[in-house]
Formats: C-alpha cells, structure tokens, sequence
C-alpha cells in the first residue's frame, strides 16, 4: 500500500471515530426506546457519535428492540449484561467500550431531554473534565424528592464534596476520567460522586427536568434511601465516626444518669416510679448500639465484597453494525 492510500486510510477511520460517546443504561424500557432513539439523534445531529444502549437483563421486549435499533442505525451500539446488576455497574459496563473523546450518561425515560447534551458538551469543551447536572423544577413525586434532598445533604456533608444534586443521571465525562473510573472497578461504584472525587475541573449547570411519558421509575423511596446509604458508606467513614462520638456521650449521660440514681436511692429510698423511665432510657440506648453494629457491618460487608474481587457486571454480548464481541466482565 503507498503513502497516499494509508494516509487514506488514516483519514477514514479518523472520521469514522466518535468524538461524543453517549451512555444509556437500560431496563425494561421497551415503551421509551424508539422515541430516545430518535430524540437522542435529533439532539446530537451535528456530532459524530456513538450511542451505547446497556441492557441491564431486561425481561420485557427491550432486548428485541435494542437489536432492531442497532441493526437500523451504524452508530448504536448494544451491550447485553448476562443478568440485571444495578444502573450504575450498567454504567460502567458502558464506559468500558466507549470509543469518543467526551462520554455522557443519561437515563432512558427521557426526564432529561436530549436536547440539554450540547450543553454538557459545550462545558467539557471548554476543558471541565467532568459536568454535573443540577434538575430545575424536579418533575418527580413529592415522596422522592424529598428522600432524594436527604441523600443529597447527607451525602454532601459526608464527603465534603460540593455537588448538589446526585442522582441526576445526565452528566458529561471526559474519557481520561472514564478510563480510571473503569480501572478502579470498585464493588459498589457510585459513578457521580467517584467521578468527581476523580475530576480537577468539575462543573455544575441546570438542566430540564419534564415529567416520564411512558413506562415506571424504577426506584421506590426504599430503593433511593438504599442507594443513598451506599454511596454515603462507600465515600467517607464519617458516619461511623459519628456513631461513636453520639456513644461516648450517651455512655457519659449514661454514667452521669446511673451517679445520680445511686445518690438519689441512698438519700431517698428505693423507689418504683421511675422503672418506665429506665425502660426508656434503655431503649434509646439499644438503638444507638444496633445502629452502630448495622453501620460496622455494613463496612465489614463493603470490606468482604472487595476482597471477593467478583466482577461488577458481565457483558455477554456487545452487538452494532461493526462490533460483535463475547462474554467479558469487571473484574481486573
């Protein structure tokens, strides 16, 4: 082959390769997937990209669907998981086979528009290695948004780490920062707040939030506290430690509470009235104890999980126009 044919070459697959990866994990989505399809491809007409459709082991039609979409369209690509593990694992799942220079993540049930990604892009562009996303007039039920605002606060004050707004799946990466997310293969990666432990120059910007047409959330408020509890455990020890500040002062108020009951019984009496309120007193001091038992297991559990090493997720298929590749998974 002569210089001029591989130059050639060279050129093709420059332009064949995408600058914007976008990442949507996916399950049991088959009401929303045509119409993300199309939306994500009006919004991004003027990139190359490559759309990553994650099937987190749906059971409805969405496998179906996702093969048919690739099948019609060269730049999506489908990563089927062998089994449902969680939108985050699918997250990285995705992450692991992006090929662009920058990488967005959204969610499928289009509460995000599409058409706030050029705005996420325009921020990574000018050199914001990872852009956040803050929901304006969150459309969602009373219940969660507050569940969620606890987590946020909590999460905030825990790992010192100024992000408002955690759940918003709609946000920009750059790919550096993708691969080490991809390297680190944490058991219980929480992709926001890693990436930003990760980033040098963050960012923060408002994007739409618009009710879900079709189709059901897939966190309960039970869910949203379990994720938060995760991410909370999985990036600080400061709750822990503040179990064991409020023990060393019940144990204090404790001690104080048993001296002054001791006094009062020699200088009194015995007495019976007072038997309901050491009931009292006893109970709160049982919860403490179960909570800082739950929250030591809990790290002890987080301890065992990474010390396993399993894999995080496990792709047993990825399928597009130009890819077909089989079982891989997360582990390193």
């Amino acid at each position: 082959m002569n210089q001029k044919a591989v130059a050639e070459n060279v050129r093709t697959q420059a332009l064949d390769q995408p600058e914007v990866s976008i990442v949507v994990p996916v399950f049991n989505e088959e009401a929303t997937l045509r119409h993300l399809s199309s939306e994500l491809f009006r919004a991004l007409a003027s990139e190359r990209f490559e759309l990553i459709l994650v099937n987190d082991g749906s059971k409805d039609r969405t496998g179906q669907i996702l093969i048919e979409l690739a099948g019609a369209h060269s730049e999506i690509v489908v990563v089927e998981l062998s089994r449902n593990f969680g939108q985050h694992p699918a997250v990285v799942a995705g992450f692991s086979v992006v090929r662009g220079k920058y990488v967005v993540t959204l969610d499928a049930d289009l509460q995000n528009p599409p058409e706030e990604i050029p705005r996420l892009l325009e921020q990574l562009r000018n050199g914001h290695d990872v852009v956040g996303s803050v929901r304006e007039n969150r459309q969602d039920p009373w219940l969660r948004k507050q569940v969620s605002s606890l987590v946020n606060t909590v999460t905030t004050a825990s790992m010192g780490v100024g992000m408002k707004d955690y759940g918003c799946m709609l946000r920009g990466y750059t790919r550096e920062v993708v691969e080490e997310i991809v390297e680190l293969a944490e058991q219980a990666a929480f992709v926001p707040a890693l990436a930003m432990m990760l980033a040098s120059n963050p960012v923060e910007i408002d994007v739409r939030h618009v009710e879900r047409e079709e189709g059901s959330s897939k966190y309960s408020p039970l869910r949203l506290m379990r994720l938060g509890f995760d991410l909370i455990t999985g990036f600080s020890l400061l709750p822990i430690q503040l179990v064991s500040v409020v023990g060393l002062l019940i144990a204090i108020a404790g001690g104080a509470l048993s001296a002054l009951l001791f006094a009062r019984r020699i200088i009194l009496g015995p007495e019976s009235d007072g038997l309901f309120t050491l009931f009292a007193i006893l109970f709160a001091f049982m919860g403490v104890l179960l909570l800082a038992v739950g929250l030591v297991g809990e790290y002890v559990g987080r301890i065992y999980a990474e010390v396993r090493r399993r894999p995080t997720y496990r792709i047993r298929e990825v399928i597009s126009q130009s890819v077909d590749s089989g079982e891989t998974d997360g582990s390193q």
